[in-house]
C-alpha cells in the first residue's frame, strides 16, 4: 500500500457495524467536549491578563519597568522568569494531573474523572480571582492545571467510545471547537476589562462559569459503555449504549455491544500494569505516534500564538486595545477552522489535513520571520510600521487556520482512538503528559528564545513544522471511518509499523 497507509480496505465485518446518530449522543458529545471551554478559557485569559498594568503592577513590577524604558528591545521586554513561571505552572499540575487521571479513569469511569477536573479547576478559578500575592496566584494555577489534567485525559477517550465510528472525527472535533470558544470569550473578556482597575481579578474569577457549564452537564450524562463494561457494569453498559445509539437500532445496538463485551473480556484476560504493556514492541506504533503528535503539536508554536500573542503584538507597534484585537481575530479564525475541520474530516481523512495544515503553517512561519528580519532587525531596535504590523497579524491569522483544521483537532482525536481498550487510559494519558511537558518547556522558554533568537525563533518552529509534515507523509496511517476496537488492522497493513505488529486487537 502506500506510504502512510488508506484505512478505507481495513477487512472485517466487525469494523462494518453503521452506528446512527442519534439525538441523545450528540447532546452527551457536546457535554463532553465542552470540558474544553475550561483550558481554552484558561490559554486566552493567560495572554491578555499578562498585558495589563495593573496586574503588573500588582505581582511582575519589573517587566513593567523593562517596558517603560525609552527604547526597549522589542524582542526581550517581557522576558521574566516569573511572568512565564505564571503561565506555565498550570502545565506542570496538568502533567501530573493527567498521569494520575489514568488510574481513576480506569477504576471510576470517564464521566467522574470529567466531574472532579471540572470540580477542582472551579477552585482554582477562585483563588486565582481573589489573589491577594504571587503565592497564591500561582497556587491557584496550580488548581486550575489539576483540573485542566483531569478533563483534557477522560473527555477525548469518551468522545472517541462514544461517537459513531464513521463520525468520530466529527464530534471529536467539538472538543477543539470548544477550547476555540474558551479562547475567543476570554479574549474578549480581557478587551472589554483591560482598562478597569480590577480587570484582571475578573477575568481570572470568571474562569468559575465554564467549570460550572461543563460539570452541571457531566451530571446528566451517563458513562461509555467501554468504560461500564471494563468496570464489570454489564447492565448498566446495556442501558448506555441503548441510549445513544437509540432503541429503534435494537439489531445494530446488539452487535455492538457484544463486540464491546468480546473485547472487554479480552481486555480483563490479558491485564497487566498498563504503563509496562505498553512499551511491548507489538504496541511500538501507537506508542511512537502517541509520544509524537504532542510534542509535535506544541512545536507548532500554536500555544506560544494564544499566550502571548498580546505580547508579541504590542512588541511589534500595537497599543494594548489594539494587540488585545488582534489576538481576538486570531481566536475567531481559529474558530472557524475547526469547524471547517468537523466538516471535512470524516470526508477526506486525517492525513489530508495534517499535511495541508502543516504546509499551510510553514508558509507563515517563514513569512513572519523575513518580515521581522526586514523591519525590526536582528538588533531589535528598528520600527515596524503599521502596514507591516497588519501584515503580522494576517499571517498570523492564516497561520492560525492551518492550525486550527489540522494539528488542533487531531492532536486530540489521534491518541485516542488508536490504542486498544486495555491501554487507552493509559495511552491516553501518556499523550495529555507530554503535551503538558511540551507546552511548559516551551511556555517557560519562549520569552527567552524570542529575546536570544529573535526573529530566528519563527524559524526555529517553521522547522519544526517541516519535520512533523513528513513524519505524517511517512509514518501516520489514515485512521478514519475504523471503530477503535479493530484499529490494530491500520498498523499491520501499514508499509513500516507492519513489522512491530502482531494480533493486537486485545
Amino acid at each position: 500500500m502506500a506510504i502512510g497507509g488508506s484505512a478505507l480496505d481495513v477487512a472485517g465485518g466487525s469494523c462494518n457495524i453503521d452506528s446512527k446518530i442519534t439525538a441523545t449522543v450528540v447532546m452527551t458529545c457536546v457535554v463532553v467536549a465542552s470540558s474544553g471551554l475550561i483550558f481554552g478559557y484558561d490559554i486566552g485569559i493567560s495572554g491578555g491578563v499578562t498585558t495589563m498594568k495593573p496586574f503588573l503592577e500588582k505581582f511582575f513590577p519589573t517587566v513593567l519597568k523593562k517596558a517603560s524604558e525609552a527604547k526597549p528591545n522589542v524582542y526581550c521586554v517581557y522576558d521574566s522568569q516569573l511572568l512565564t513561571a505564571f503561565t506555565s505552572s498550570l502545565y506542570v499540575a496538568g502533567l501530573v494531573a493527567s498521569l494520575v487521571a489514568s488510574r481513576l479513569t480506569a477504576a471510576y469511569g470517564r464521566r467522574t474523572t470529567m466531574i472532579l477536573g471540572g470540580l477542582t479547576f472551579l477552585f482554582g478559578a477562585v483563588i486565582s480571582g481573589f489573589a491577594a500575592n504571587i503565592v497564591m496566584l500561582l497556587f491557584g494555577r496550580i488548581l486550575l492545571g489539576f483540573g485542566v489534567g483531569f478533563t483534557n485525559q477522560a473527555a477525548p477517550v469518551y468522545l472517541s467510545e462514544v461517537a459513531p465510528p464513521q463520525w468520530r472525527g466529527a464530534f471529536n472535533t467539538g472538543f477543539q471547537f470548544f477550547i476555540g470558544i474558551g479562547v475567543v470569550a476570554a479574549n474578549l473578556l480581557n478587551y472589554l476589562t483591560a482598562n478597569h482597575h480590577n480587570g484582571w481579578r475578573i477575568s481570572l474569577g470568571l474562569a468559575t462559569l465554564p467549570a460550572m457549564i461543563m460539570t452541571g452537564g457531566c451530571l446528566f450524562i451517563s458513562d461509555t459503555p467501554s468504560s461500564l463494561l471494563a468496570r464489570g457494569n454489564h447492565d448498566l453498559a446495556r442501558v448506555s449504549l441503548f441510549k445513544i445509539r437509540g432503541a429503534n437500532n435494537r439489531t445494530d445496538v446488539e452487535a455492538e455491544l457484544a463486540e464491546l463485551v468480546k473485547s472487554s473480556q479480552l481486555a480483563t484476560e490479558a491485564r497487566a500494569e498498563p504503563f509496562k504493556t505498553i512499551l511491548k514492541r507489538q504496541y511500538r506504533p501507537q506508542l511512537v505516534v502517541a509520544v509524537a503528535i504532542p510534542c509535535f503539536q506544541q512545536l507548532t508554536g500554536i500555544t506560544i500564538n494564544a499566550f502571548y500573542a498580546p505580547v508579541l503584538f504590542r512588541s511589534v507597534g500595537f497599543g494594548s486595545g489594539p494587540a488585545l484585537i488582534a489576538t481576538l481575530m486570531l481566536g475567531l479564525v481559529n474558530l472557524a477552522s475547526i469547524l471547517v475541520s468537523t466538516m471535512v474530516i470524516d470526508r477526506y481523512g486525517r492525513r489530508f489535513l495534517f499535511i495541508s495544515g502543516g504546509i499551510q503553517m510553514f508558509v507563515c512561519q517563514v513569512a513572519v520571520a523575513a518580515l521581522l528580519a526586514a523591519t525590526v532587525g536582528a538588533a531589535g531596535d528598528g520600527e515596524m510600521t503599521k502596514g507591516y504590523a497588519v501584515t503580522v497579524v494576517v499571517l498570523l491569522c492564516i497561520y492560525a487556520a492551518g492550525f486550527g483544521w489540522s494539528w488542533g483537532p487531531l492532536s486530540w482525536l489521534v491518541p485516542s482512538e488508536i490504542f486498544p481498550l486495555k491501554l487507552r487510559p493509559a495511552g491516553q494519558s501518556l499523550s495529555v503528559a507530554l503535551n503538558f511537558a511540551a507546552t511548559f518547556l516551551i511556555a517557560q522558554t519562549f520569552l527567552a528564545t524570542l529575546c536570544h533568537f529573535k526573529f530566528g525563533a519563527f524559524l526555529f518552529y517553521g522547522g519544526w513544522i517541516l519535520l512533523m509534515t513528513v513524519f505524517v507523509v511517512m509514518f501516520l496511517p489514515e485512521t478514519k471511518g475504523i471503530h477503535v476496537d479493530y484499529m490494530y488492522q491500520v498498523w499491520e497493513k501499514h508499509w513500516f509499523w507492519g513489522r512491530f505488529t502482531k494480533s493486537t486487537s486485545t
